[in-house]
């Protein structure tokens, strides 16, 4: 950990916000990137990212010095997707239920792909591959997910990852490859296409 991060963090712990927004300043691309990575939506990124910091906002007092500042970090904004992930899921359950009450027959219709421009194959097959994928990945678990975009999308070691996720490396592992052999079964029209 940088002797600046030490000196941040321990002024942020007596109270200085400005210290605070400075340590904001050193990691809010990751924490966004991490959190967009998880989401592939900018309202949902937004929401992690002012999550994350109010929780290490709030809990600055409580760091040790015992990792670095931005394992400790992470650690919260992974903690925040997965919340994340479980409250959204119960809102679509809510919406889902208040549908199948409005509509009567106990079933909800389904939405429309946006359109596309039909004139331009090589844009809609862009979008429709994006599509697959962003499916593929919704399927995963949350833990899987977060390994996942972590490792592929952020560039993280597993080492590193089971640390910020708060498991074993053996875990890590094991969450990556059940990821992978569920997108290669998801996927495996779209592999074999191209």
């Amino acid at each position: 950990m940088s002797s600046e991060d030490n000196k941040l963090i321990r002024q942020a712990q007596l109270g200085d916000d400005s210290a605070f927004e400075k340590l904001i300043e050193r990691y809010d691309r990751h924490v966004l990137s991490l959190a967009f990575s998880y989401t592939r939506n900018s309202d949902d990124t937004k929401d992690i990212y002012q999550e994350t910091f109010l929780r290490a906002y709030r809990a600055i007092r409580k760091f040790k010095f015992r990792s670095e500042f931005s394992t400790w970090l992470y650690r919260i904004a992974v903690n925040v997707c997965l919340t994340f992930r479980i409250r959204q899921s119960r809102e679509a359950r809510l919406v889902d239920d208040f549908q199948c009450e409005r509509e009567g027959n106990g079933t909800t219709a389904e939405a429309p792909y946006p359109s596309t421009d039909n004139s331009a194959e090589a844009d809609f097959m862009r979008n429709e591959i994006a599509r697959n994928i962003e499916s593929a990945l919704a399927s995963l678990s949350p833990m899987q997910r977060i390994v996942f975009t972590m490792k592929h999308y952020e560039g993280y070691k597993l080492r590193e990852i089971a640390v910020m996720v708060g498991c074993t490396e053996g875990t890590a592992k094991k969450h990556m490859f059940n990821a992978v052999r569920r997108l290669q079964v998801q996927l495996e029209d779209l592999l074999e296409e191209s």
